[in-house]
């Protein structure tokens, strides 16, 4: 069942998201060659506290970090540990906050160094699929339009998209209605309603789109090895139009990154 979210109730989701969107920034700052996983997960776990809320991920299902941290052919749910980054790496920093009841959760994926054109493509375009997914967020569309969007925009540069992992409602729990896959086939799927919230989340590989899982239980690699991608964003069904509650601006502000990309996605600018 989908639960539809009051104005106030968004505001309240918009502050957690945007706890996470700071922590991502801090991550920003300190994500170079030769640190570490745990380490970065160290900091995030103490700024998110710092700042009145608990990290989402820790502990929910067991999972042992307030950090999921998957780098190169890592899609998602990676385990942080003391192995150093390396030049050419790309990394997805997935982080979740929980603050007055309600979570925020998002995710970017990070390039260490020098790193392959072919994998800077990948990033580029996958998160350009997140805003296409994000644009059909809308009153009168349904779940499939975005993942078909997702799906037609990164398949066309040759990649794969991941099946079996998905976005998802966003809430008062981490995982709400509706699942938000990155494949589908227009006109299918729950229909949008005023006040929805959900996590959109393209997970797109360099080759091909099957996966396979680490005997740890949660690390998710591509099949092939190849690099896989991964951007997220928390987005509200505001007036019938998607409204993103989460912002890459802390990261961009880190990176000296001009960007406009988040614009056309808030009636007013982002306050901070």
């Amino acid at each position: 069942m989908i639960i539809q979210k009051t104005r106030e109730e968004i505001e309240l989701m918009r502050e957690s998201a945007l706890i996470v969107s700071k922590t991502l920034g801090m991550i920003a700052s300190e994500i170079k060659e030769g640190v570490t996983t745990l380490y970065l997960d160290k900091l995030a776990e103490e700024f998110i506290r710092d700042h009145g809320a608990v990290p989402s991920f820790l502990g929910l299902y067991d999972f042992p970090n307030s950090l999921c941290m998957s780098p190169n052919a890592q899609v998602v749910h990676g385990i942080p540990n003391n192995t150093p980054l390396k030049n050419g790496d790309v990394i997805s920093v997935d982080c979740g906050a929980f603050k007055n009841g309600y979570h925020g959760d998002h995710a970017y994926s990070f390039e260490i160094g020098e790193v392959a054109p072919e994998t800077k493509k990948l990033l580029q375009v996958t998160k350009e699929s997140l805003y296409v997914g994000i644009r059909e967020f809308k009153a009168g569309n349904r779940v499939e339009d975005v993942g078909n969007a997702i799906q037609k925009y990164t398949e066309a540069h040759g990649y794969g998209v991941v099946r079996e992992l998905v976005g998802h409602g966003l809430g008062q729990k981490m995982h709400e209605a509706p699942e938000m896959p990155n494949y589908g086939k227009r006109g299918r799927g729950k229909l949008f309603v005023e006040g929805m919230v959900v996590a959109i989340e393209p997970m797109i590989n360099m080759g091909t789109k099957n996966i396979k899982q680490l005997k740890d239980g949660w690390t998710i690699l591509t099949a092939d090895g190849k690099p896989s991608a991964h951007f997220e964003h928390d987005v509200a069904l505001i007036d019938g139009k998607p409204e993103i509650l989460s912002t890459f601006y802390y990261i961009y502000k880190a990176l000296g990154i001009e960007s406009n990309e988040e614009d056309e996605f808030r009636k007013v600018p982002l306050v901070l």
